[in-house]
């Protein structure tokens, strides 16, 4: 499927059709992996790093040469009830800051010779307050998770989304709490830095979110539109084009994995071609891991977003692959296996 998807029906039945990592390259770096000059199991998760992406690519000898880093931005219309510590405005002060170049993720897409690009999506119209309301219509967020979707470079061998956006904290942890429940503060951090008295403003403004939009809690994509913000449909959308490619991807934070959390209860399998690339400090990060099944790479106490805990863990798979494709066997060697 190569145009985005017009409908939610259409990205089930999209995911559902997904292809799947290509079982030969998968036995055949597994067989690679085993005969490598080093005792076995002895490279510990990059061994499982290096394999997987090889079968994502088809490849059992692969290397990365064409990493892609896309970073969506958009604001949130729930910020008028005082979530975050910074004023909507940054969210575009921010977005020139990228296309200058002076960003965290400008540093770290260079270091890792990605590919990176921003998509601004309709910074001088908010989602709607989903305290009052769904954020987004369906046409909305369609066209949101339309610009990821197109987003993605046919030509990447690896993919990491990012955000910037005033109070999508709250939008993600809304998000998480319609589709697994709970409590609302088991899902509302601090995010930007808000304190006491604003986590506490947060976790209501949270707990309306549902109120206001009960239907979110029964349909995955009811509550993107309903909670979300355009950036998170667009990650969700980036992600859902990178799986229907067979596109190995790199999740980054809380506000990443809410929109990959999306795909995950569209499909179980939609996000098989993902990894986490670090565990954030934002508290509910680990939970919503937990929930996908996903063990962080990196454990660095980073809560920027931006796609920036990902794009470090790109040099985590580099180094896997570079093991993996370059080591020598023990055949080659000349060194005994025992």
């Amino acid at each position: 499927m190569s145009e985005a998807p017009q409908s939610f029906e259409a990205i089930r039945a999209a995911l559902a059709a997904a292809p799947h990592p290509a079982p030969e390259a998968r036995a055949a770096a597994e067989a690679r992996n085993a005969v490598l000059t080093k005792p076995p199991g002895a490279l510990g998760r990059l061994e499982e790093l290096a394999i997987w992406y090889a079968a994502w690519r088809g490849d059992a000898r692969p290397r990365i040469k064409a990493p892609q880093v896309l970073v969506f931005a958009g604001n949130h219309g729930v910020c008028a009830q005082g979530v975050s510590a910074f004023p909507p405005e940054v969210t575009v002060q921010m977005v020139a800051n990228f296309a200058a170049g002076g960003a965290a993720i400008n540093q770290l897409s260079d270091l890792a010779e990605a590919k990176m690009s921003v998509h601004p999506i309709e910074l001088d119209r908010p989602t709607a307050d989903f305290t009052q309301g769904p954020a987004m219509s369906e046409a909305e967020c369609l066209s949101a998770f339309a610009v990821g979707w197109e987003a993605v470079d046919l030509a990447a061998d690896l993919l990491v989304v990012g955000e910037m956006g005033i109070g999508n904290t709250t939008s993600a942890a809304a998000l998480a709490y319609a589709l697994f429940g709970g409590a609302a503060s088991d899902w509302t951090g601090r995010g930007t830095g808000v304190d006491d008295a604003g986590l506490e403003v947060k976790t209501r403004v949270v707990e309306a979110g549902i109120s206001s939009n009960p239907e979110a809690k029964s349909d995955p994509l009811v509550a993107l539109a309903a909670l979300g913000g355009r950036e998170i449909a667009a990650m969700a959308g980036a992600m859902a084009r990178a799986r229907c490619l067979g596109l190995p991807v790199i999740l980054d934070g809380f506000i990443c994995t809410a929109a990959a959390a999306v795909i995950h209860k569209v499909d179980p399998g939609g996000l098989d071609h993902a990894v986490a690339g670090h565990g954030s400090a934002e508290q509910a990060h680990g939970a919503l891991l937990a929930h996908l099944g996903k063990d962080p790479i990196l454990a660095l106490d980073m809560r920027l977003g931006e796609g920036s805990g990902a794009a470090l863990a790109i040099q985590i798979l580099r180094g896997a692959l570079a093991c993996h494709s370059g080591m020598a066997s023990f055949t080659e060697a000349g060194v005994s296996d025992g």
